[in-house]
């Protein structure tokens, strides 16, 4: 197994090759994941993170060195902040009978590498559509049998769901009243979106977003789940959904720049 002082003497002479400034970092972890042929850097901090990727020129060298199948960083601080989250999680799910995703919580506190055990679902939920829609739908898939799927009209043509006639802010910052609302209608007791909190009960409705309850941003959802973009939706509504998601660690600002542009030209 290749040692972190290896890979920072790799990173460093990837940098001198291409003409990249010398700047000073610091890696605490290196841990490998067999199985997946994954490599996961834990840097010290986001500053050590960035000189590590090196704007994906260097990171994308180094994986083509050790021939791997991806080589990813995360930070230090990422990983304590995760955690926090993880405990308030793991509380609500104990104090709220959702016994079946504590093992999926128990399984985060080890992450990387992600190893998620297989679950008894739950009957059914309902999802209500909002911009990181294959996410949701891939929770959804995870954690019910079946999906009682919700979204605005207009807003992801090539999906099947029940349409609704809401604000578009709603495809970013859904209304949990209404969300709970439709859910009781439904006879449905959780109810997944992109809720501005982590989790919380409204109208005897359990109101979860998974992305903050597990601790699971926007670059690792679209590895796990895909990339579908809303064909409708307002452009400064998209500004504050990105600076929100970008402010709470939840994606990063290169990805955030990416979508930004996209939602511009669109």
């Amino acid at each position: 197994m290749i040692t972190k002082e290896e890979i920072a003497e790799l990173i460093v002479q990837i940098r001198k090759e291409h003409g990249l400034p010398l700047s000073p970092f610091e890696i605490d972890e290196i841990r490998y994941d067999k199985e997946g042929d994954k490599l996961f850097i834990i840097a010290h901090d986001r500053t050590d993170k960035s000189v590590i990727i090196g704007s994906s020129l260097v990171i994308g060298k180094l994986r083509e060195i050790l021939g791997v199948n991806l080589v990813t960083v995360y930070t230090t601080l990422d990983l304590l902040i995760k955690r926090e989250t993880l405990k308030k999680s793991l509380k609500f799910a104990e104090e709220h009978g959702l016994d079946f995703l504590i093992p999926i919580i128990e399984a985060e506190f080890n992450f990387p590498p992600r190893k998620w055990p297989k679950i008894k679902k739950k009957e059914k939920g309902l999802i209500f559509l909002t911009f990181n829609a294959p996410a949701l739908l891939g929770f959804g898939e995870l954690m019910f049998e079946e999906q009682s799927v919700y979204g605005i009209r207009y807003t992801f043509p090539k999906l099947k769901y029940k349409v609704v006639d809401r604000p578009l802010r709603e495809l970013f910052f859904p209304n949990s009243s209404f969300v709970a609302e439709i859910s009781r209608n439904e006879n449905v007791e959780i109810a997944i979106s992109e809720f501005q909190e982590c989790c919380k009960v409204e109208r005897d409705v359990i109101l979860i977003n998974p992305m903050r309850f597990f601790g699971i941003g926007y670059f690792e959802t679209k590895y796990l789940f895909g990339e579908t973009r809303p064909a409708v939706f307002q452009k400064e509504d998209l500004i504050d959904y990105i600076v929100e998601q970008v402010g709470d660690g939840l994606m990063e600002a290169t990805d955030g720049a990416k979508i930004i542009w996209w939602g511009w030209k669109h």
